[in-house]
């Protein structure tokens, strides 16, 4: 989700990381998270880091103090676009880390093909080189699905788990059309993002996600590797995604009503295979309900997880 300069924030180039790193902005990281993190108090302001994982650099940011909780971007996002006042009003409660995926950012490309249980696995790493232990996990569209594989797959890591407008991986997924095009055209995000008649919430969270400093858009290669991925799990080819049923963390799964990208059978069919999922939706709210109505969600993600 990036702008060019008529519109919000510059499209930056890969040479910015090197820049802050060489001016010490990006630290590197295998250990424990330093105490001094839990005096940052916006997401905005807290610095990019670099965990070195087992499975390659990850570029990361870490915010607030208390419970871990590890937020996972969508496509075609970096974490710069998460909205600071929903991450924000979580760090009141949680110690939330946000980072990029895989061949993001700082984020290397792990070895071998780049599949949502690949992803999965390198976020389970960055869970071990932060020693965070049974984090609970948002995933929110591309990255609930890796949210569900690392349930799947690494249950120990996940404490519960919180899905937003994300798909099944069984097979039996409503899918839209045309949407990866859309999600990269800045003109036809707002609609795929936020219904017609919420205008002013676009603005805001354009204007919101402006307040971080400029990040490199995922390159061509990396979004196409991501489609690959996303279609892999839709059409029921990925391992974990045909074992959702088999999730045993505590899950809610939210969405709008008016998500056109992730049509609402989709998150009934989650509820229903996820044993004892709850299930919320959001009415006049899309695919970005949880930016949209960031307050009323971070209280809903606050009650859930604190159960």
């Amino acid at each position: 989700m990036k702008y060019g300069t008529q519109g919000g924030r510059a499209r930056a180039s890969l040479l910015l990381l090197s820049c802050l790193a060489a001016a010490g902005l990006v630290v590197a990281l295998t250990a424990v998270l330093p105490s001094s993190q839990a005096g940052t108090t916006s997401v905005v302001t807290s610095p990019v880091r670099v965990a070195h994982t087992s499975l390659g650099a990850v570029g990361y940011r870490v915010v607030g103090s208390g419970p871990p909780l590890v937020m996972i971007m969508g496509y075609p996002f970096t974490m710069e676009d998460w909205d600071p006042g929903l991450v924000d009003a979580l760090a009141a409660h949680y110690r939330v880390v946000i980072f990029d995926n895989a061949g993001i950012g700082a984020t290397q490309q792990p070895p071998g093909p780049l599949t949502i249980d690949a992803m999965a696995r390198q976020t389970a790493a960055l869970i071990d080189a932060l020693h965070l232990s049974r984090p609970d996990v948002l995933g929110w569209s591309m990255g609930g699905m890796i949210a569900q594989a690392l349930a799947v797959l690494d249950p120990s890591e996940v404490g519960r788990l919180v899905l937003c407008a994300t798909f099944p991986g069984t097979g039996r997924a409503a899918v839209p059309s045309a949407t990866y095009a859309a999600l990269t055209r800045p003109r036809e995000e707002q609609a795929v993002l936020f219904p017609p008649n919420q205008a002013k919430a676009w603005d805001a969270f354009v204007a919101a996600i402006s307040g971080y400093p400029p990040a490199a858009a995922p390159s061509a290669t990396v979004l196409a590797a991501d489609r690959r991925a996303v279609t892999q799990w839709w059409t029921g080819k990925d391992l974990a995604g045909e074992q959702t049923a088999t999730i045993s963390a505590p899950t809610l799964i939210a969405d709008g009503t008016a998500d056109w990208v992730d049509p609402v059978a989709n998150d009934r069919s989650l509820a229903r295979l996820i044993p004892g999922a709850r299930l919320v939706l959001y009415p006049d709210a899309a695919h970005a309900f949880l930016f949209q109505d960031a307050t009323q969600f971070a209280a809903a993600v606050e009650s859930f997880l604190s159960a």
